[in-house]
């Protein structure tokens, strides 16, 4: 067996304790949206791991593998990023779900080339995708729902203990379903949108067949804009139940990733 020993008894086997149940925990934070953000700094994530170990030191009579440093006990460890990385990563489908809209609102109103830098995954997004987002965040943390997701993962430790083996096929595909679910939010959340600007373009269509000399390019793109925004204004109060509707979405995912 490989183990590292510092010859402090006790408190040592304490230590890797902890830092055995950080793996699942950092891997989580690491995954998860907003705690997993290019804005949030690693030091942070690594507080938040930490100090979710120590309690769950105190929660849970879990201990690290007797040879953490070994083969098995190296398994034991990816074991556990994996189920820390899948229980971040779903909540990403509800995240991505209003990007998918506003790519389509954007391509509708003709503002797809409105893009701006992303500060959450560094890639350029429509600008449209930034208020959603925003709101998306706001709705998130004042339903307390990062409160919830944080419970679920100390749940996890219940439900799957280090070493009692989790990825199966079927819960990849239990994974790759909750994809489904995210274009079909997605197409909940822009189609009111989209429909409003499809009677508007189709207004312009037969505008440009009765008068042909009208200039349909010059009008129908700051048309286009104008009732995208009102469209955006009339469905907001559908746009927050939809939202709210994604959150609990997300959070029914992780919980159901959790059921043997």
């Amino acid at each position: 067996m490989i183990q590292m020993n510092f010859g402090f008894g006790p408190l040592e086997a304490e230590f890797w304790r902890m830092v055995f149940l950080m793996t699942r925990c950092g891997a989580a934070l690491f995954a998860v949206p907003l705690f997993g953000s290019l804005q949030v700094p690693a030091q942070v994530r690594v507080v938040l791991a930490g100090g979710l170990a120590v309690m769950l030191c105190n929660w849970t009579t879990i201990a690290a593998p007797a040879a953490l440093f070994s083969l098995p006990g190296l398994l034991d460890t990816a074991g556990e990023v994996v189920i820390g990385l899948a229980l971040g990563f779903v909540l990403q489908f509800a995240f991505a779900a209003p990007m998918i809209a506003a790519e389509m609102i954007g391509a509708s109103m003709g503002m797809s080339i409105a893009t701006a830098a992303d500060p959450v995954s560094g890639a350029h997004s429509p600008a449209l995708g930034q208020y959603f987002a925003v709101l998306l965040t706001v709705i998130f943390l004042g339903l307390g729902a990062h409160l919830q997701w944080f419970s679920l993962l100390v749940e996890s430790y219940r439900a799957f203990p280090p070493g009692g083996g989790w990825f199966t096929p079927d819960r990849m595909g239990l994974i790759a379903s909750f994809g489904t679910q995210m274009f079909v939010s997605a197409l909940a959340i822009a189609l009111p949108v989209v429909l409003l600007l499809l009677l508007v373009q189709l207004t312009f269509g037969v505008l440009a067949r009765s008068a042909p000399s009208l200039n349909i390019f010059a009008l129908g793109l700051p048309m286009g804009v104008l009732g995208g925004i009102a469209a955006l204004i009339a469905s907001a109060p559908l746009l927050d139940d939809a939202l709210t509707d994604l959150v609990a979405l997300g959070l029914g995912q992780a919980q159901a990733l959790l059921v043997k």
